[in-house]
């Protein structure tokens, strides 16, 4: 390990999930064999996909896909508040809830979802516990299960997971495009927004099979952002050991992003990606999400400097303007995708965001230096100042690629 290794991390205070959160991990028997069968059976899955396809034909023959929006950052940087926005829009079609297990298949879902009474319910705080409540209606991401299906090494650490505009896989584009036509008939909307945190290294892929796609992605300072990875780590352990089988669904639903089963992002830099598990094994949560957060953002960084098609197509939102400067944030978000609003809207939008208020970073002196040290360089490349990170608003000034 280098010697730059600090171990202090060790000495972070993690607290207890509470019971409420940890119960809320518990698995349905019938999602767990259904997913369960689907995940042993991806060709199976998409054949019946294709069938879906051809029982909405008649459906989806006039359907047309036009600028379909991409939400795409690490967890805990904004993308669910930005998703449930842009879901809230009457032009809007995206996955639900309730879309899970049967994801290759909505049409037929989706009709049979409306034959049976529907009970009702009662919005409750999703298992994250960061006060987000959902029902069987509310938007999630779910595309992921498509893209498990076709790229048999998308969550193993040990292959890059960069996808680019010479990425060719004629099976998936044409399913994609059907899957994403049945999604916006089912909901009758005009523009497909999905939430999908591994997106950030196919951004130039998901370019190449939509010219005019509109991209959105939210950044955040990384003391802050460390901070909520890590609570988030703690709770996600102490659900999946209280719940064995989330650990299965979570694999199915393609979200590695914490606990038992936890896998990094692999930008093309196996080194990095040695080390970043290698202090995830040892206890060094700080420095290990520090270099991690600097690896995948400086990537994005990297990305979006080399390509101006990209740039152009690309909004980066910086999670605290978005809550300290609402309105003023989302009039650009909402004209970056697109998408009308009225006054009342932003009004209405703006009022739901604000920085959080139920947990604050624990770090000792150290350990934000040892963030600052890793993030700093790749901080100020999106407007950040390094020597403020931690701070209430470090902003500094526009992203600069």
């Amino acid at each position: 390990m280098s010697d730059e290794t600090s171990n202090s991390t060790t000495r972070t205070p993690r607290s207890a999930p509470s019971d409420a959160a940890v119960a809320s991990f518990a698995v349905p028997t019938w999602m767990h064999r259904v997913a369960g069968w689907q995940e042993r059976h991806p060709r199976g899955a998409i054949r019946l996909g294709n069938f879906d396809t051809r029982m909405a034909a008649e459906a989806i023959e006039n359907v047309a896909i036009e600028a379909p929006i991409y939400i795409a950052g690490l967890a805990r940087s904004g993308t669910t508040m930005l998703l449930e926005l842009l879901a809230a829009h009457p032009d809007v079609a995206t996955h639900k809830y309730r879309d899970f297990p049967p994801v290759f298949t909505p049409w037929l879902w989706d009709r049979w979802l409306a034959r049976v009474p529907e009970k009702d319910e009662s919005a409750t705080e999703r298992a994250h516990g960061d006060g987000i409540a959902v029902t069987s209606h509310s938007p999630e991401a779910f595309e992921e299960v498509l893209w498990m299906a076709f790229f048999e090494h998308s969550h193993d650490p040990a292959y890059s997971n960069v996808l680019t505009r010479e990425t060719s896989n004629p099976a998936f584009e044409k399913f994609y495009r059907e899957h994403i036509r049945k999604i916006l008939a089912i909901r009758d909307g005009k523009r497909y927004v999905a939430k999908g945190n591994y997106n950030l290294m196919r951004l130039a892929y998901l370019q190449s099979m939509f010219a005019d796609a509109r991209f959105v992605l939210p950044v955040r300072d990384p003391v802050w952002h460390i901070a909520s990875l890590m609570k988030q780590q703690t709770l996600f352990e102490a659900g999946e050991k209280a719940h064995p089988r989330a650990i299965d669904h979570l694999r199915r639903v393609g979200h590695f992003e914490f606990g038992l089963d936890r896998r990094p992002i692999n930008t093309g830099d196996p080194e990095a990606i040695e080390r970043i598990e290698a202090l995830w094994r040892e206890g060094a949560e700080v420095e290990g999400w520090a270099r991690y957060w600097a690896m995948v953002y400086g990537a994005l960084a990297d990305q979006l400097g080399a390509d101006s098609q990209l740039a152009g197509a690309t909004q980066v939102v910086r999670y605290e303007p978005l809550c300290t400067d609402s309105k003023t944030v989302l009039a650009d978000f909402y004209r970056h995708c697109d998408l009308d609003v009225d006054d009342a809207t932003l009004e209405s939008a703006s009022e739901r965001l604000h920085l959080p208020d139920y947990y604050r970073p624990a770090f000792a002196a150290d350990e934000i230096a040892t963030i600052r040290r890793f993030t700093g360089p790749v901080a100020e490349r999106f407007g950040y100042d390094r020597e403020r990170l931690g701070e209430r608003n470090p902003v500094r000034g526009a992203p600069n690629f």
